[in-house]
């Protein structure tokens, strides 16, 4: 059985890549591999908080490799830092990672060049699956999520920390998509199919930082 690492970003697309990797009797989950700010301590570019990270890990059962990341984070530092953990999976017997990436091909290919030699293969699950299709195949199943980041060149900054639903899809304009791939807008799923149980969330503060508009999400305790 093929041992597969998944590129976990905590929004939506991670969720339905584990959804469909789990399909396939071929391949086994070995864990979720996350990269974060060490300086915020957060996820890069989703700005969700570690404890969250990990509660996600938690629920679905699956181990969680997280790699920090400097900040800022030179691109030679950053594929350093991925080879010296691309190196470390073939040595415990992975074998490929997957990646929730829907259409855009120079990311696809600047991947693929980065596993290149390394002995991992990359798996790219969901693409080319038609993303209003594939948002509502994630509703339909249950899914939920909240979405903590938005660019608002794209999207009013009032999307930020709502929920991701069928009134949120209705709301987005002809230009953006609806699983956000262009960057448009980024998510925290807190209930999937996979999960054990949803994790209890609230929106926090709503903060526009680096030309970006983030909602702090947390735990409710």
């Amino acid at each position: 059985m093929k041992q597969v690492l998944l590129s976990w970003s905590s929004g939506k697309d991670s969720a339905w890549t584990l959804h469909r990797l789990l399909q396939d009797h071929d391949v086994q989950v070995a864990g979720l591999l996350t990269t974060i700010n060490e300086t915020a301590n957060r996820v890069a570019m989703h700005a969700v908080r570690r404890a969250l990270l990990e509660a996600q890990a938690e629920a679905l059962g699956l181990p969680l490799r997280v790699i920090p990341l400097p900040s800022p984070c030179a691109n030679l530092d950053y594929e350093r830092i991925m080879s010296q953990a691309c190196r470390q999976a073939v040595a415990e017997g992975i074998v490929a990672i997957a990646f929730g990436d829907l259409y855009l091909t120079d990311v696809r290919k600047y991947r693929e060049q980065q596993l290149r030699g390394t002995g991992l293969e990359p798996l790219f699950p969901l693409w080319g699956t038609p993303t209003a299709e594939l948002a509502s195949e994630m509703l339909a199943s249950g899914l939920q999520a909240k979405i903590t980041c938005v660019d608002p060149r794209s999207l009013d900054r009032s999307f930020a920390g709502r929920e991701f639903d069928a009134s949120f899809l209705t709301d987005l304009s002809p230009h953006v998509d609806p699983c956000g791939e262009n960057g448009e807008f980024h998510s925290f799923v807190y209930n999937a199919p996979e999960f054990r149980e949803p994790l209890d969330i609230r929106v926090g503060e709503i903060v526009e930082r680096d030309g970006f508009v983030f909602a702090d999400l947390l735990p409710v305790v």
